[in-house]
């Protein structure tokens, strides 16, 4: 489990947000059954959780940069 987990967190925000994106649109189409569909909403979920927390990593980087005056490199 913990290569899952590994593997999880070297994804990069763009794959987990097209990995939703896929999620949605499996879950729109309802072609799927209802234990398929709450099997996907919690893969989605997870992924959700993830971009938040990378989100909220780089948010606190950038607010970092800005306390230090660096941001003029941007």
């Amino acid at each position: 489990m913990e290569q899952t987990e590994n593997s999880r967190q070297e994804t990069t925000i763009e794959e987990s947000l097209k990995e939703l994106y896929d999620i949605v649109e499996k879950l729109e189409s309802r072609e799927i059954s209802l234990e398929e569909s709450f099997t996907m909403y919690q893969k989605g979920m997870e992924l959700l959780k993830q971009c938040s927390g990378k989100i909220d990593k780089v948010e606190k980087k950038m607010l970092k940069i800005n306390e230090d005056g660096d941001l003029s490199e941007f």
